[in-house]
């Protein structure tokens, strides 16, 4: 269960930079398979004229998750 939640927390690390890049300028590089994971923020509309504020929010919350599951995990052992 803990590798599920470390690959959630991950898709947010991810989902947050690519809007965040995509927010600010055009994606240089990869920006099909990035642009995919950017259809979240931009739909939701409290969040118009906030995309790069969420978006760099959603990417700590997944850098805070995947560093408190990995910990939970280190205790464990």
């Amino acid at each position: 269960m803990a590798k599920v939640v470390q690959l959630v927390g991950l898709f947010l690390v991810v989902a947050g930079i690519s809007g965040t890049v995509d927010a600010l300028a055009t994606q240089p590089f990869m920006s099909p398979v990035l642009n995919f994971l950017n259809h979240v923020i931009p739909h939701i509309d409290a969040l118009k004229g906030y995309e790069v504020i969420s978006n760099l929010s959603m990417a700590i919350l997944g850098v805070i998750v995947v560093t408190v599951v990995g910990n939970r995990e280190g205790q464990r052992d």
